[in-house]
């Protein structure tokens, strides 16, 4: 049997077919999707059309490649960015371009919020999390205030990946694990908080699906697009689940001891745990996973942005970028990069800019810059991690994906900040790959067969031993500059520079 996983991501789409007998993905396609251009500054929209669009695209694509194959296709599921927001009007169309995660422009919203709930730890009491600008809730709160005329048109209230459930069933549903991303949720009971609904909308429950089992299907394909793909079957869609709880499957991330970080635009790191994991601080997010289970996760928002904005500086290849790193000190001969490009979200500094400090005439080279910036981003992971430790997360082998994932530098340093071993992937498709099993688990429990999700993903989502990196001696060194990057970040705030 085939399984197809679609990712939806903030720049394309990706569909990936997985046969499940031999393990190998057989065919892909992708499609490239925009974001709206003159916006205000930290206002960052996408179209929802815009993903169906590149969806069906990347499947045409994918579905091509398989050929004959493509008969076999018996189950879809799908990835989506997190915490994007869709609203939908009495017709099933969407009101508004969706607010994606990287929207920063809801910190009065937020504020509100949390005054109105009674503060932070208030907050964190009632729903595992702080109120943060990328969630959902503040999201709505902003079009309440912002757009009256659009306001009173929603009906529905959706997240990306379930838009696109949306378009392949028709059915309008909500998995535990991209709700707990929302802000609205309950992430202990896995259930809607009324007093957090309340202070942004009293009617706002009647706008949401019910939040149900990752475990159950949405429902099977539309019989237009089962038509226009030219499948012979009727595919069952699986719940699907937000790009981070996908990784989390298609890293083999479901048994505690395993932790998950994905070396992308943004960065994230995230562990498998049998109960809640809820931060005082609020500082990890305290999300369900996709297989009815908890996934405590740090996220950061600059990592290949400030290692490719670097790259470009300097107009190298990856190549010579990778030896210009390698070639210089470990902790930049003291430069230190804070990468808050985008504004942070771990540490909550959405407004905060970046900087390099300690500069002398020794480390002001192209290598000790490119090498402070690369050690930046990971020291900003490294700061999660810490927390994650402090929280009763206890990481024996941290998974490696996403574009860093590649670079043999990038590994060991990760392997000496995290002071864990690292290793990566045999495939690094990561979400998608997540989804396709999900998806065949799906299906197999609905045909009663035997479905431990740790063996399919063992057998589908195995780890490359070649790309294995142990800390070395360089730990020393890098737990001083996580002091010192966490210091001067704090007092850099403190002082309004920040």
């Amino acid at each position: 049997m085939i399984y197809l996983g679609i990712d939806s991501g903030t720049q394309s789409v990706k569909a990936i077919a997985l046969d499940l007998e031999t393990g190998k993905i057989l065919a892909s396609g992708s499609a490239p999707h925009k974001m709206i251009s003159g916006l205000p500054e930290g206002h960052l929209e996408q179209h929802p059309e815009s993903w169906t669009t590149a969806a069906d695209n990347a499947v045409r694509a994918c579905l091509a490649g398989l050929g004959d194959a493509k008969s076999r296709v018996s189950g879809i599921g799908v990835s989506g960015q997190q915490h994007g927001l869709v609203v939908l009007d009495k017709d099933d169309n969407p009101v508004r371009p969706a607010k994606l995660w990287c929207d920063t422009s809801t910190v009065p919203q937020c504020e509100m919020i949390t005054r109105e709930l009674g503060g932070v730890e208030e907050i964190i009491a009632l729903c595992g999390n702080a109120m943060l600008p990328g969630y959902t809730a503040p999201k709505i709160l902003w079009i309440k205030q912002n757009e009256p005329r659009n306001y009173p048109k929603i009906r529905s209230i959706l997240l990306p990946h379930d838009y696109l459930n949306f378009w392949l069933t028709g059915e309008k549903s909500m998995e535990y694990g991209d709700a707990s991303g929302t802000a609205l949720m309950d992430v202990r009971k896995r259930e809607w908080s009324k007093d957090v609904m309340a202070v942004i909308d009293p009617d706002l429950p009647e706008k949401l699906p019910q939040p149900g089992s990752s475990k159950e299907p949405v429902g099977l394909l539309r019989e237009s697009l089962r038509t226009a793909w030219g499948l012979s079957g009727t595919p069952l869609i699986s719940a699907g689940g937000g790009d981070n709880m996908m990784g989390a499957i298609g890293t083999g991330n479901v048994a505690s001891g395993i932790v998950t970080a994905s070396l992308g635009t943004s960065g994230t790191l995230y562990a498998f745990s049998e109960t809640p994991v809820i931060d005082p601080k609020g500082e990890v997010a305290a999300f369900c996973d996709s297989t009815d289970h908890w996934l405590p996760l740090v996220c950061t928002m600059n990592v290949t942005v400030a290692t490719e904005q670097a790259r470009n500086l300097f107009n190298w290849s990856h190549e010579q970028m990778e030896q210009a790193i390698a070639n210089a000190p470990a902790g930049a001969g003291g430069l230190l990069f804070l990468p808050y490009l985008q504004g942070e979200r771990t540490p909550n500094l959405p407004k905060a800019r970046g900087a390099l400090h300690g500069l002398t005439t020794a480390n002001m080279t192209q290598g000790g810059i490119a090498r402070s910036v690369m050690e930046g981003v990971t020291l900003g992971l490294a700061y999660g991690l810490e927390r994650l430790k402090e929280l009763g997360i206890a990481p024996a082998e941290i998974r490696m994906t996403g574009g860093g994932a590649n670079s043999r530098v990038w590994r060991q340093i990760c392997a000496d900040i995290f002071g864990v071993p690292v290793v990566g992937l045999i495939s690094n498709e990561g979400a998608a790959l997540g989804a396709a099993i999900q998806a065949a688990w799906t299906h197999r429990r609905t045909e009663r067969q035997t479905a431990d999700l740790r063996e399919l993903t063992g057998q589908l989502a195995p780890v490359d031993p070649a790309t294995r990196c142990e800390p070395g001696p360089d730990q020393k060194v890098y737990a001083d500059r996580l002091r010192a990057q966490t210091r001067v970040a704090a007092q850099l705030h403190a002082g309004g520079l920040l």
